[in-house]
């Protein structure tokens, strides 16, 4: 699903280059779940925007299924990630005024999918992520563990083939991290591919396998 062959960002300072992706190399099969840990500075939110096409590598190539995206324009890059990565971030990036509901299907509306589909396909999303009596609820209305699991949700909307899930505990409390973390595995035996990036081993620890980073470098993956 996922190649990374040397990847490299390095950003001009002071009349030099600063690596804050070194050389990075590795694979991530189809429905594997991997995490990305490694502290501040090591280089995974690097990788993470990599692996999200919100960014492009200044050296190596980032195949995604196949395509060699790193070579993408920015059109085609924004394609990609609307089409084919889901995106779970720590602060759940949820629209206050729209329900969970319409939060889950808005991805479905700016793809230009019918209404009836789109109501229908956010409704049966929000309940395998067990939240099918909190459909009419806004965000202010939900925990903060409800509106992650509405950012899943969302995330899996337009059938993404990698679910990318950035630091996705980071704002829970130890019983709601508990529920996500079930959420994900849960994904995952159903065949989903997850990428997730925290700093912490224990959250890590989930995955199939741990991909460590450290000063710009993979020590272990």
């Amino acid at each position: 699903m996922i190649v990374a062959d040397n990847l490299s960002r390095a950003y001009p300072m002071e009349g030099r280059l600063l690596y804050a992706l070194d050389g990075v190399s590795f694979h991530i099969r189809q429905g594997e779940y991997a995490a990305i840990v490694g502290p501040s500075g090591s280089g995974k939110s690097t990788l993470m925007h990599l692996l999200g096409c919100l960014d492009s590598p200044t050296g190596g190539r980032y195949l995604l299924r196949g395509e060699d995206v790193s070579a993408l324009d920015a059109a085609s890059l924004a394609q990609v990630r609307g089409e084919r990565i889901g995106f779970v971030f720590q602060g759940f990036q949820l629209i206050p005024r729209l329900t969970a509901l319409e939060n889950t299907a808005l991805p479905l509306m700016l793809a230009g999918v019918s209404r009836h589909e789109r109501t229908e396909r956010a409704a049966t999303l929000l309940q395998r992520v067990g939240l099918g009596s909190r459909l009419h609820h806004r965000p202010s209305q939900l925990s903060g563990g409800q509106q992650q699991r509405v950012a899943i949700a969302r995330a899996l909307a337009r059938r993404p083939d990698v679910l990318l899930a950035d630091e996705p505990t980071g704002s829970l409390d130890p019983a709601a991290t508990g529920e996500v973390l079930s959420l994900l595995d849960d994904l995952h035996a159903a065949g989903h591919t997850i990428v997730l990036i925290t700093h912490d081993l224990k959250v890590a620890s989930r995955a199939e396998r741990q991909l460590v980073m450290s000063h710009g470098k993979l020590l272990q993956g």
